[in-house]
């Protein structure tokens, strides 16, 4: 849109002007009252009724000009404000060096600290590493002296077991003569004990024999000797 007033003003401008910069100094140089309405952009004058056209031409011409010079000095503001983020390419160059010498010597401290860091980590890992090789040598000493106290424990537990071992087995031995002595003194003890119930039992069955023979003989002698008396009787009975 400021390029078509631009082109707009530079088509209504005469030929004897220079350039469109020079028809702005009679908007509000010397010889021009600010608060004319020809020259505020805002008065809101308008050619109804001119006395002549050049006079309109005139007024309309420098309502173009203050119009251009508005834009103008918009356009310089904005091209002002967009020049001050906006750097040459000598700066930029100068910064971009300036940059990757920074980026140098971070780098560089990088190194210097990796390989300080590294230096001091494989320092730590050797005395990680020292210190689990003596840790690993105790435990391996430890548990050889664990093995070797539970071996010799096994061992003497196992000594101890097998003598005990023994030990019952002569005793089962002793008891077990002594229980075939004693069954074999109550075998003869059972047996001489038979045999005298054996020969009490004869006896006896001899005593018995030859009390009945005795009650026999007595039984005997007294029914002959109730007989006689009966006899007696009857004899001098009759």
């Amino acid at each position: 849109m400021i390029f078509q007033y631009i082109y707009l003003f530079s088509k209504k401008t005469e030929p004897g002007i220079p350039g469109w910069r020079s028809g702005l100094a009679p908007a509000f140089g010397p010889g021009r009252d600010p608060g004319d309405p020809g020259s505020n952009p805002t008065s809101g004058s308008r050619c109804m009724e001119p006395a002549s056209p050049s006079a309109c031409v005139s007024k309309r011409k420098s309502k173009d000009e203050i119009t251009v010079s508005a834009l103008v000095k918009i356009t310089d503001a904005n091209m002002d404000i967009v020049y001050e983020d906006v750097v040459t390419k000598m700066q930029q160059e100068v910064t971009v060096q300036q940059i990757m010498s920074q980026i140098a010597n971070v780098k560089k401290d990088m190194i210097i600290l990796e390989k300080s860091e590294f230096s001091a980590l494989r320092a730590e890992n050797e005395k990680i590493n020292v210190e689990l090789h003596r840790l690993k040598q105790q435990i391996m000493d430890e548990v050889i002296k664990v093995r070797t106290d539970t071996k010799l424990d096994f061992n003497l537990e196992k000594s101890r077991v097998k003598e005990l071992y023994s030990l019952n087995e002569r005793k089962l031995l002793e008891m077990r003569t002594e229980m075939m002595a004693l069954h074999a003194q109550q075998d003869r003890a059972v047996t001489q004990t038979d045999r005298k119930i054996d020969t009490e039992v004869a006896g006896l069955k001899t005593m018995l024999e030859s009390h009945k023979l005795d009650n026999i003989k007595y039984l005997a002698g007294s029914v002959f000797t109730c007989l006689t008396v009966a006899l007696g009787f009857y004899c001098l009975w009759i």
